[in-house]
């Protein structure tokens, strides 16, 4: 959600201070600038965030970070491979660059599911298309 939000902090402190003591906020964004596409400004987002930015925004609004990693980090590549030399999409057509095969389609998920299985067993990504932060609001 802050990714749609141009003063993001100021949500950010409001949510804290709204938080009741050892409350969480769970925030999951698109990560990495130089992966702006068409698709980010049909989804009205503001920003991608840079690795730790998020963090530092939280660690200002009185958060500690209790949780934080890439994600969608296996699909990597395929989502830079999509940007490659293009900034506009289909005229016309905003889901067009969302249709593909469905065997690419199940590959994609498979990879999704190793990815989650990873996470789970406690593998952090450095690199992946989203990231994934926890804040904590201690008290």
């Amino acid at each position: 959600m802050v990714e749609h939000i141009r003063d993001d902090e100021v949500v950010l402190s409001e949510i804290h201070r709204a938080l009741k003591p050892n409350g969480k906020i769970i925030l999951s964004v698109p990560q990495h600038p130089w992966l702006w596409s068409h698709q980010d400004e049909l989804a009205h987002h503001v920003r991608r965030y840079r690795r730790r930015e998020l963090e530092r925004k939280l660690e200002r609004c009185g958060f500690k970070v209790a949780y934080s990693t890439s994600f969608v980090a296996l699909l990597l590549p395929a989502m830079v491979a999509s940007r490659v030399g293009r900034r506009r999409t289909h005229a016309g057509d905003a889901l067009q660059d969302l249709r593909i095969a469905s065997s690419v389609n199940a590959l994609f998920a498979r990879l999704m599911h190793i990815e989650l299985a990873l996470l789970r067993a406690g593998m952090r990504f450095p690199l992946g298309g989203s990231r994934l932060v926890v804040g904590l609001r201690e008290g």
